[in-house]
């Protein structure tokens, strides 16, 4: 694996676009202190975004199948690329409404990239070594994110804040530069069946495919857990922030959690050689339950970072696992599809809870609602638990 090409400019592209992509959160984050006084209309601010990205997700999905992957990676990277244009643009103007056009745009990118890097993984190493890429793709880009903050909290205090939206500019085009250097083969079908792919595919197809693989519905259901705190983990972190009165928790938070991230992912191939994929998920968001609650200490330094250490692990070994399954699973003509309806759960998941959160935080506080999350992220997994004990059981029946 490690001596394919592929595989390195996909790890370094990652890190590339990484380091622009927190550089853009954090000043994202930083813009919205300044410019909007509540937690919910910064939620619905960026909740727009994700709409946008909902909106052409079926599209996003046919065209993934029936296009060249690396195709439709280099046009949404000019896209996201574009997109930083608009930000500068708010920034200049002190507009809000230049920064809803960016993200409507960056999520329009995301929608289309993101699906067709997922379906062009596969095709690029073989599958004993997918979890093992989607470990370490999961870490370089945790480790961009480590990197990314801690270079955005020192670019704020001592350049304006447009020079981070320039770096996340010449990060994004670096990104565009490698993905041309892209060289795999596509998933190529008879005539027949391309034929078929280019005229009657519909982007319904994929729902049959998912009801006949439980594993793939178990795990698809299984990944929208994590979001509620991954939802509105960016309004968490300017909560805490503010609940502790210390701008530098920020950058722990984001440091903790990233670190003890990559720790999980290092080590999934290790325990998924000892656990079944069911236990580690289902283990895995039991932990995610467990720091929520811990977050109603959020107003003491040690119990927050011990709480994002416990999240980090968690969803560090729950996502190489769950892309896997996906990977492996999911017949390789329908991955475009699949991803890109996994992409739209994710983006409706996030909108709900990303809404929800900015609700909460201003009618019960971040210590209650944290205590409902970490609440419902219990009953849930043991609800999944239950169920999938249930249908092993009737299977082993028959």
């Amino acid at each position: 694996m490690w001596k394919n090409r592929n595989v390195w400019i996909i790890l370094t592209g990652e890190f590339i676009a990484g380091l622009g992509l927190w550089l853009g959160i954090i000043g994202n984050l930083e813009f919205m202190q300044e410019k909007i006084p509540s937690d919910f209309l910064k939620s619905l601010l960026m909740a727009t975004g994700l709409v946008a990205g909902i909106i052409v997700g079926p599209y996003a999905g046919k065209i993934t199948d029936q296009k060249s992957k690396k195709t439709v990676m280099l046009w949404s990277g000019l896209l996201r690329t574009i997109s930083v244009i608009f930000m500068l643009i708010a920034i200049a103007t002190g507009s809000v409404w230049w920064m809803l056009v960016f993200f409507v745009t960056i999520q329009i990118s995301a929608a289309f990239y993101f699906p067709a890097l997922q379906a062009a993984i596969p095709l690029i190493v073989k599958d004993k070594d997918l979890l093992q890429l989607n470990g370490v793709h999961m870490n370089v880009s945790t480790l961009s994110r480590i990197i990314g903050t801690a270079v955005a909290g020192i670019l704020l205090v001592l350049l304006p804040l447009s020079m981070l939206y320039i770096g996340s500019l010449v990060a994004y085009l670096g990104l565009l530069i490698l993905t041309w250097f892209l060289n795999f083969e596509e998933n190529t079908n008879s005539s027949s069946e391309k034929k078929n792919t280019n005229g009657k595919t519909s982007f319904k197809d994929v729902l049959p495919v998912i009801k006949g693989l439980p594993i793939v519905f178990m795990t698809l259901s299984m990944t929208l857990v994590p979001l509620l705190f991954l939802g509105g983990f960016n309004l968490l972190v300017i909560n805490i922030s503010e609940l502790q009165d210390s701008s530098a928790i920020k950058g722990w938070i984001y440091t903790a959690e990233g670190v003890s991230f990559m720790i999980g992912a290092f080590f999934i191939k290790k325990i998924s050689d000892n656990f079944s994929p069911y236990k580690i998920l289902f283990g895995s968001s039991l932990l995610v339950g467990v720091s929520q609650m811990m977050l109603y200490f959020a107003d003491v330094f040690a119990v927050t970072i011990a709480a994002f250490l416990v999240f980090g692990f968690s969803v560090g070994c729950f996502f190489p696992t769950a892309s896997t399954i996906f990977q492996t699973k999911v017949p390789k003509d329908f991955h475009g599809r699949f991803f890109s309806f996994r992409n739209m759960l994710d983006r409706i998941g996030f909108q709900v809870v990303l809404l929800l959160t900015g609700f909460l935080l201003d009618f019960i506080g971040l210590q209650l609602m944290c205590v409902l999350y970490g609440g419902l992220t219990a009953i849930i997994t043991i609800v999944f638990y239950l169920k999938n004990k249930q249908i092993r059981t009737a299977k082993l029946e028959n």
